[in-house]
């Protein structure tokens, strides 16, 4: 069969394919050449020369690499080199195409993006990709840590170059703080996606405690005793989420979202009792509190946030205690299997309660601090942890399904999510551009390492 054989087999969904991508090319080509001001003969040219050699190409030459004879003395045909690479690379060059999907209709959309640092932008983040499904295959055991790392420093770099200031010291605290309340958030979730549950109360939580402390002080409650009541009543509610949830085997995910609307709704009747002003709550917030969670907070005189410094002691404690504790390696043994773990006298309730009761006290944590930053109280605070706590926690490679992972792979999701989210503001776009850019990369992201196998598949 020779190079230029008509009859080299193509399937009716692979013509398809092709009739949909060449059409879609050949239209992008005519907008882009309209949006340019590219004289109407030009652009007809141009679209004609595009959809002519797309499916020249598409008829003969990609048949040759994606069916080859492997032996000369039989017929046997098999995958082309063409196809293994898909096969074994498709989600990296999922990844490639979204970007270069995204470069272009940035480039189309805004005046002067195109610009050499763009390019070379362009040119380190395909680099770190292509460098995380070659070199990433030899940290197999750390796997969504050296994928992680490798996109945040690509990330980083990429946005060092291209905004002013990126990497001055004030924006990187200030991208470590905003990282720190996400960071703090996120502990109670990758506790619980570790025994393979869910918490979507967090966000209410958050925004509860957040009004609910303020209101506390707003009623001649010491700072210090309504700090610590927001903490103990976010705990008390995480175990009832706990023991809700655990009740109902399966349900965690509605049952913390239906017990999180209960908490929000029951603080705003509270706190809106005698006033027009349901959902906020006015007054004077103590100075320590400011300093814990302020941007110019100084901890022991140094111009650090203390929330970072606690999150940093967080995370310590997180890392070296799920690896060295009894509790640590009871919780993984029962995220990796639950029969085997009780039949070994592991309380699967105590530690399932357990894991809620630390997302409900973090949660309220993260809006106490919130309130220090922020300088009032607000119910809605919480609502972007609803989506953001589990995009850190899978982009930092903890399963879902439960047994795989841990907090310092969830330190790296936080920190890239904060980088990008930071990289996006910094070149200005809009907040709907920002979502857009946001869900395009988020999912190819998750999709280099999220098919590992499962470890119950691997025992």
């Amino acid at each position: 069969m020779s190079f230029f054989d008509e009859n080299r087999p193509l399937s009716l969904a692979t013509r398809l394919l092709g009739l949909i991508l060449g059409g879609g090319l050949t239209l992008l080509s005519i907008i882009f050449g309209f949006i340019q001001g590219v004289p109407v003969p030009a652009i007809i040219l141009y679209a004609l020369t595009t959809i002519t050699l797309f499916f020249f190409g598409w008829k003969f030459v990609l048949p040759h690499f994606l069916i080859a004879t492997e032996k000369k003395d039989e017929a046997e045909e098999g995958p082309g080199p063409f196809r293994l690479i898909l096969i074994k690379y498709y989600p990296a060059l999922i990844v490639l195409g979204l970007i270069l999907i995204a470069f272009f209709i940035l480039g189309a959309g805004f005046d002067g993006f195109l610009s050499g640092w763009t390019v070379a932008s362009l040119v380190i983040l395909l680099t770190i990709i292509v460098a995380t499904r070659t070199i990433g295959p030899v940290f197999e055991t750390n796997r969504s840590a050296f994928i992680g790392i490798m996109v945040l420093i690509g990330l980083f770099t990429v946005g060092a170059f291209n905004i002013e200031g990126f990497s001055s010291s004030s924006n990187i605290r200030s991208m470590l703080l905003f990282a720190a309340f996400l960071g703090m958030a996120c502990v109670g979730q990758t506790l619980v996606a570790l025994l393979g549950g869910l918490d979507l109360s967090i966000p209410f939580i958050i925004g509860a405690s957040n009004v609910g402390m303020l209101y506390l002080i707003s009623l001649g409650v010491p700072p210090w005793l309504a700090f610590c009541c927001v903490l103990v009543i976010g705990g008390l509610l995480g175990v009832m989420n706990g023991l809700l949830s655990f009740r109902l085997q399966g349900q965690a995910l509605i049952v913390t979202l239906g017990t999180g609307f209960a908490i929000s709704g029951s603080v705003q009747i509270i706190t809106s009792i005698g006033t027009a002003y349901g959902g906020n709550v006015f007054g004077v917030v103590p100075g320590w509190l400011s300093n814990l969670a302020a941007m110019n907070g100084r901890t022991f005189g140094i111009p650090i946030p203390p929330t970072i410094v606690i999150w940093f002691l967080t995370t310590l404690i997180l890392v070296v205690g799920m690896r060295m504790t009894v509790y640590g390696r009871y919780l993984y043994a029962l995220g990796v299997n639950r029969i085997s773990a009780k039949r070994v006298m592991i309380s699967e309730l105590k530690y399932w309660v357990m894991a809620y009761g630390l997302s409900g006290f973090f949660s309220a944590l993260t809006g106490a601090l919130l309130l220090g930053w922020s300088g009032g109280g607000f119910i809605g605070v919480g609502e972007q942890y609803l989506f953001l706590t589990l995009a850190a926690v899978v982009v930092g490679g903890t399963s879902l399904m439960g047994g795989q992972g841990g907090y310092g792979f969830t330190v790296i999701g936080v920190l890239v999510l904060q980088v990008l989210t930071s990289f996006l503001v910094g070149i200005g776009l809009d907040y709907e551009w920002q979502q857009f850019i946001f869900g395009l990369l988020i999912v190819p992201m998750v999709a280099l390492y999220a098919r590992t196998p499962h470890i119950r598949t691997q025992i």
